[in-house]
């Protein structure tokens, strides 16, 4: 095993660290994966253990430090582009039969839709633009 040279020896750490990264979804052993690689390039440029030990660390602290809180605000943000029945909310429609506040029928994104007003007392007529508050099941509710 000593005629294995010592970048060989880091590649086998990074694929080490980098394989339960891919099975745990775990980034920090993805970035001491990339640190591994760092201290790789070191030894194969004629770096001494010291230093490659030291690329090592410094890499993946580096990383560790600047990548770790840029991946928890991504996670913590909504998404920015809403999809389904959250995508509906806000757009417009035209009525098509009578609304009120015991139903009627509206056209919305090329389809047609069952309503419901969100004041049980206002009315809409056919042709007239409503907005979409609301979509509660199968039914949009509209103002």
């Amino acid at each position: 095993m000593a005629d294995i040279d010592a970048w060989v020896w880091w590649l086998i750490g990074a694929a080490a660290l980098g394989i339960p990264l891919v099975i745990t979804a775990m980034p920090e052993l993805g970035m001491l994966s990339v640190g591994a690689v760092a201290g790789a390039v070191t030894a194969g440029l004629g770096g001494g253990a010291v230093l490659q030990v030291l690329v090592f660390a410094a890499v993946s602290c580096a990383l560790i430090a600047v990548v770790r809180p840029i991946a928890r605000r991504q996670r913590a943000e909504p998404p920015q582009l809403a999809t389904g029945v959250d995508a509906l909310k806000g757009k417009q429609a035209v009525v098509l039969e009578r609304v009120d506040g015991s139903g009627g029928r509206i056209k919305l994104g090329g389809e047609i839709w069952s309503a419901r007003a969100l004041d049980g007392d206002a009315a809409y007529e056919p042709g007239r633009q409503v907005d979409v508050v609301e979509i509660e099941g199968a039914t949009a509710i509209v103002m």
